[in-house]
Parts: structure tokens; C-alpha cells; sequence
């Protein structure tokens, strides 16, 4: 997709959606991602959750299965809401690297 394809929807956005696609761009281009690591020899790399060795693949991938978010920070008592929407936002930022390492850890 070029700009100018993208720009009618762009143009399109609500003020609030207009800011989290600017944060979404600065964040891509930063490789800054608010909560969420990528820690050489940690998880062999993966993006995880702050402070943690919680991938956000493995977050994403128990979504898939049906868990919910509840059901997560149950699991993860150490993870919050915040971490969830974080890891979420990522994600989706990053479909590929997360279906990519989801796909390398499946097991059988």
C-alpha cells in the first residue's frame, strides 16, 4: 500500500485515532515499543512484556487458542492490564514476527 493510497483513511480518522496512528508510526520508526522489550539472549530475542521473559507471541497465541484476557492475568500474576493492551498493540503492529514465532515454538 503506498501514502496515497492510505491517505483518504488518513484523512478519514477521528482527532483521537489520528494521535494513536502517529504514536503507532513514531513508535515503528523508534523501534520503541512502551512496555514491551526485545533483549538480546532472552528469549532468544523475542519481544517480551517489561522486565520479564514473558514473550508477547505466547500471550497472542493463548488469545488465539480462547483465552481471555481474565483468564491471562490469572495465569501471569504478574502482568497487569496495561501489559496486555501493550503486548496487544505490538502485536498488531508486528503480525508477522508474531505468527512467525508462534509457528517456531508450536509444539506437537
Amino acid at each position: 500500500m503506498t501514502l496515497k493510497e492510505l491517505e483518504p483513511q488518513l484523512l478519514a480518522l477521528s482527532p483521537t485515532e489520528k494521535s494513536q496512528a502517529i504514536q503507532l508510526i513514531l513508535n515503528s520508526l523508534l523501534n520503541s515499543w512502551h512496555g514491551i522489550e526485545k533483549t538480546l539472549n532472552v528469549c532468544g530475542g523475542d519481544a517480551c512484556i517489561r522486565s520479564t521473559r514473558i514473550p508477547v507471541w505466547l500471550l497472542v497465541s493463548y488469545q488465539q487458542q480462547g483465552l481471555s484476557d481474565a483468564k491471562i492475568l490469572e495465569a501471569y500474576p504478574t502482568l497487569n492490564a496495561v501489559d496486555l493492551a501493550n503486548a496487544w498493540i505490538y502485536a498488531e503492529s508486528h503480525p508477522q514476527e508474531i505468527a512467525t514465532a508462534i509457528l517456531e515454538n508450536e509444539t506437537d
